[in-house]
């Protein structure tokens, strides 16, 4: 590994390893094939991009309800799933803080943080800021006869501004603004690659968000949905001679129908689905020692797909029809079937008794020629006036797989609760 990082450390740090330990083994082994081009009908064509940890879920709420957010009820983490819920936010303050260790399976010393906070302006708008941090251990240099030449802790982060606003009763929109730093390297001379650099990129979300009262027979409930472009921003590279890459633009989609059992329960159950707009790698030709073949110009030659070199705009607008196709027994390939396989899937249960203990739960679903992520999710939230807390668990569906007893915890300050409490005290005489 520290080999292949010698000879070209944006590869290395910026798509395999970091792919690797965001996006699990799987998803490694699905890139070494790539490389050989060994794609067929079942084999794998994961998309990479790089800063993957923009798709990390940071927060325990929605990190036990599947990795579903986009429709779910307003909270303080809005701004990652949907920036345009704040605008339906009750309270008129608030902050949470999030940790989670990370891929504890594989490496002990990785962390993700995440603090996220809101102040409503007046009762159609509100703005919120928040703070992305990804750490990712210590990471020892070595020369080609493998003697230590250095070493340095990578990490990255984002800072977020965000703007909501109630564009009628039931309807807003939101913004949000991202600035992003990605340090896998610290400066370390590649020999293939000349000197290494932090990576910087900035982005925006556009997002809209509906929700509306709804009838059950007797009960009294509440429907939702949400729309979420994240992360539209400038690729990003990290030497000057290696090619920039595109950083990890999504639309979530997602519905939320929430019940009022009775006075002190209720329940709601969400569903998201999510679609990188990247480019799919493509299949290129091989010659009898299976080395790509290069045109004239030097370019790899493509048998199928499209290239993936091109522009922001229009690698959104082609991802949604430029993946190679999966191969069928007589040859043809069907690129609509691919890019079903390209679709992601969350769903969330949420119970929440007398407004104070909440227990959750959800599934997520990749296909296996994508990444195979699939993992059961369980959580739990407590509050108490001013302060509550989450916390959520993962459970693969395999066995010894490296997101295994991941845990993620959140502690949520409300400010409304504050004043209330202060209220209630009564003035000394």
């Amino acid at each position: 590994m520290m080999r292949i990082l010698r000879k070209n450390i944006y590869w290395q740090m910026g798509t395999l390893v970091l792919a690797a330990l965001v996006f699990t083994i799987n998803l490694s082994h699905a890139q070494s094939k790539l490389t050989t081009n060994e794609l067929n009908g079942g084999t794998v064509n994961t998309i990479t991009t790089a800063v993957p940890l923009l798709l990390i879920s940071p927060d325990a709420r929605s990190g036990a309800m599947g990795d579903a957010g986009v429709a779910s009820k307003p909270d303080a983490n809005s701004t990652h799933w949907n920036p345009a819920k704040f605008a339906f936010i009750e309270d008129d303050m608030g902050f949470s803080v999030s940790y989670t260790p990370w891929l504890r399976a594989l490496v002990p010393d990785i962390n993700l943080a995440y603090l996220s906070g809101y102040k409503r302006i007046d009762k159609n708008q509100t703005i919120g800021v928040s703070l992305l941090y990804f750490s990712l251990g210590n990471i020892i240099f070595t020369n080609v006869v493998g003697e230590v030449t250095g070493e340095f802790n990578p990490n990255e982060f984002s800072i977020d501004g965000t703007y909501a606003r109630k564009l009628s009763d039931n309807f807003s929109g939101g913004i949000a603004l991202r600035y992003i730093y990605s340090n896998l390297t610290g400066g370390y001379y590649i020999e293939s690659a000349g000197q290494s650099k932090a990576g910087q990129s900035v982005a925006a979300d556009i997002s809209v968000y509906y929700q509306n009262e709804v009838e059950l027979g007797d009960k009294s409930g509440e429907y939702a949905l949400g729309l979420n472009i994240s992360n539209i921003g400038s690729k990003i590279s990290y030497t000057e001679t290696a090619d920039r890459d595109f950083i990890p633009i999504n639309l979530r989609l997602g519905a939320r129908l929430s019940v009022d059992i009775d006075e002190y329960n209720s329940i709601s159950l969400m569903a998201d689905v999510n679609k990188l707009l990247v480019p799919t790698p493509p299949i290129y030709e091989l010659d009898t020692a299976g080395n790509p073949v290069q045109d004239a110009s030097g370019n790899k030659v493509i048998l199928y797909g499209k290239d993936p070199n091109r522009s922001v705009v229009s690698g959104m607008v082609g991802s949604f029809s430029d993946a190679p196709g999966v191969a069928n027994s007589s040859g043809d390939r069907s690129v609509g079937k691919e890019e079903l396989r390209e679709l992601t899937y969350s769903i969330g249960l949420e119970y929440w008794y007398s407004g104070q203990f909440a227990v959750r739960a959800g599934y997520f679903y990749e296909h296996a020629t994508k990444g195979n992520r699939k993992f059961f999710t369980l959580g739990a939230g407590l509050k108490y006036n001013v302060f509550g807390i989450d916390f959520a668990y993962l459970i693969p569906t395999e066995a010894k797989h490296p997101l295994e007893n991941t845990l993620r915890f959140t502690l949520v300050f409300d400010f409304e609760g504050l004043k209330e409490q202060k209220a209630e005290i009564p003035p000394k005489s």
